[in-house]
């Protein structure tokens, strides 16, 4: 195990150097500058100011400055926020975002597996019908536009939670379910799916012969091997609920990493979107390792 953690670690950082550099050069080609807006630059100010970021010089030289600065840690500095180093901004706003994400991926497991469980032990029932329809509404429908009703039932109308911004726990409600709302509805289908599936087994059949209650059967023996592609599915979820924060940041005036992102994209501020993407990418395959060994864990058989 220490030998697969190392290996993949290893490759890691490989992934990191090669998204690293794509960035870099796809920044660079990218229309415009991060000095372009402003208004009526007189041009040695802005020669000084590329020189202050060492835009003056060749790409190839920028790019073994940045990659330099990289692996010593430094992300640089951010060129719309002054005085202020993209560490510092990411350090700030990467809080927010991991509460709201962290808090909508707790909602869409629990939910999911709840929902998915019963609605397979109680399989062609009303409460199955119903839940999968309503998860199946829950794929459908895009969070942005789920956040908005959310934000005009429940803040406008009942007024009973704010409506934008942040400051308090009841801030971040509203824009927690609207992220869970779609991953919780998939888990759902995905653990109705495995655990009709693992229900359906000669052990189970076995369990249920030798006079088991139906819970233990269903908590102790299928519950461990129908979670199994809920497990799966929770790396690239975690990463996607991080990265989908993104719309809903804007939507409810959240001063997240997703909000700086679009911001940094906007004004052609290299570094801070850089920064962001590497820190999108390292948590995408951390998450994704940490699934494997928990995968690991749960079924002996995988190698």
């Amino acid at each position: 195990m220490i030998k697969y953690i190392a290996n993949r670690l290893g490759w890691l950082v490989i992934a990191l150097f090669i998204i690293a550099t794509t960035s870099f050069f796809i920044m660079r080609f990218t229309p415009g500058g991060p000095f372009d807006r402003e208004r009526a630059l007189p041009e040695a100010i802005e020669n000084n100011l590329k020189a202050k970021y060492n835009m003056d010089k060749p790409l190839h030289v920028q790019y073994c400055i940045y990659i330099k600065n990289l692996c010593k840690g430094d992300l640089g500095p951010s060129f719309k926020y002054r005085n202020r180093t993209v560490k510092e901004i990411i350090g700030q706003s990467f809080f927010v975002s991991a509460l709201i994400g962290s808090l909508a991926l707790i909602i869409a497991f629990d939910m999911g597996v709840a929902l998915g469980m019963i609605s397979a032990v109680k399989q062609n029932s009303a409460f199955d019908y119903i839940t999968m329809f309503i998860a199946m509404i829950g794929i459908s429908i895009p969070s942005f536009f789920l956040g908005i009703l959310l934000l005009l039932a429940f803040s406008f109308n009942i007024k009973l939670l704010p409506p934008a911004g942040w400051g308090s726990i009841w801030h971040v409600i509203l824009p927690a379910i609207t992220l869970a709302a779609p991953f919780t509805a998939y888990i759902a289908r995905l653990m109705r799916a495995s655990m009709l599936d693992v229900l359906n087994q000669d052990y189970i059949r076995t369990a249920r012969a030798k006079g088991l209650p139906e819970t233990a059967v269903i908590t102790k023996h299928a519950f461990k091997n129908a979670i199994l592609p809920v497990i799966s599915y929770l790396g690239p979820a975690a990463a996607a609920i991080l990265t989908g924060s993104v719309v809903i940041e804007k939507i409810f005036a959240i001063p997240g990493l997703g909000s700086h992102f679009v911001n940094g994209a906007l004004n052609r501020d290299y570094t801070l979107v850089m920064g962001a993407i590497l820190l999108y990418s390292a948590l995408l395959m951390v998450f994704n390792i940490i699934v494997d060994i928990a995968h690991k864990q749960l079924d002996p058989r995988i190698k």
